[in-house]
């Protein structure tokens, strides 16, 4: 199999598109305020042919912030892409429709892997797709957009999660998650004054959740959303630790890009040697692919953010890209498996 892709700084799809004949599967990455054009025009050009796609940056060896990336698999791929609607609500009413893809597509652990987009309600929505995949062990890397829309084969929609699967039917497939943050000191917290439809975290051991987080980092309340950047919290998962991304401040209170629940045991994470990390996951790659015809990868907004303050950007994607056919996005928060976290990297490695 192989990967395309190609992006327009200015958003022009002909031009992102030039050089793609005989996809087999397209991952649309737009802008905001041409997403439905994009989407439009896309199905024209390439009508019939399984697509998903969504709102945020992408990149391969550059990023493009506000123009149109495409990623195309060919040359050796079976894939279905389709929806699942009402998200928020109630996902498992479209679930059939992934069955049937599964069994279209007759995948398996060694050869298949589902990438979604999704629009929201993250958590929810992993755990019903995953009911399905884990029937075959298949694994799942995706990402959250922008804008609360999504697509899937020429049509748009809101409150849905887009997913392809895709068959590499000439080697292997294998998911990877990069976190770039260790445990700082011996921090343990019980959450508790949790709202999770609003992703809100009231105290941690009995306490405002924002006057701890201040009193232990020496921050203003000004200053924790930029904080966050180097110190997140992190929920204990078995051996895991998922990150927990601070999104503002309300009131005592501290709301996050993912649901804490209450008696959850947090714990306060700290920013690594992030240019090591980066170098053990590539040789790790490397150790479990000789041979690598595509890596498509999803990285967080912050973690963007953080290596564009710290002029690292161009050198990670530089790093990625001696891997192989490197291509990805940026997103809100980060799909693996059937976990949703946050201020990390997922990706999948294609033999």
């Amino acid at each position: 199999m192989k990967q395309f892709f190609g992006m327009s700084q200015s958003g022009d799809l002909k031009e992102a598109v030039k050089g793609l004949s005989n996809p087999q599967l397209i991952l649309l990455l737009s802008n905001k305020d041409q997403f439905e054009a994009h989407v439009k025009k896309l199905e024209e050009l390439y009508p019939r042919v399984p697509s998903i796609g969504c709102i945020g940056m992408c990149y391969d060896t550059k990023v493009a912030e506000k123009g149109v990336g495409i990623v195309a698999f060919f040359g050796g791929v079976s894939a279905a892409a389709n929806v699942l609607e009402c998200v928020s609500t109630m996902p498992v009413k479209y679930i059939e429709r992934l069955e049937q893809d599964v069994i279209t597509v007759n995948g398996s652990q060694q050869d298949t892997v589902c990438i979604d987009f999704c629009s929201g309600n993250d958590a929810c929505v992993l755990t019903t797709i995953y009911s399905v995949l884990k029937r075959r062990n298949i694994s799942l890397v995706g990402g959250t957009g922008d804008a609360g829309k999504v697509s899937a084969n020429g049509k748009i929609y809101q409150d849905a999660v887009a997913y392809a699967l895709v068959r590499n039917q000439s080697g292997r497939v294998k998911v990877y998650k990069e976190n770039i943050y260790r445990p700082m000191g011996e921090y343990r917290f019980i959450a508790s004054r949790t709202d999770k439809a609003n992703y809100l975290l009231g105290e941690l051991n009995g306490r405002s959740a924002k006057q701890v987080y201040q009193e232990i980092l020496h921050v203003t309340e000004k200053e924790i959303l930029t904080q966050t950047f180097k110190n997140p919290l992190g929920k204990l998962n078995g051996e895991d630790v998922c990150i927990i991304s601070i999104k503002d401040v309300s009131g005592y209170a501290l709301t996050c890009y993912r649901q804490v629940n209450d008696s959850d045991v947090l714990i306060l994470l700290e920013l690594g040697d992030y240019k090591a990390v980066v170098k053990e996951t590539i040789r790790m790659i490397r150790r479990d692919f000789p041979r690598i015809s595509a890596v498509f990868s999803v990285n967080c907004l912050f973690r963007y953010r953080l290596f564009q303050e710290n002029h690292y950007m161009q050198e990670y994607l530089h790093e990625m890209t001696a891997l192989g056919n490197h291509a990805g996005f940026v997103g809100y928060g980060e799909h693996y498996n059937n976990r949703f976290v946050n201020q990390s990297m997922t990706c999948v490695v294609f033999e």
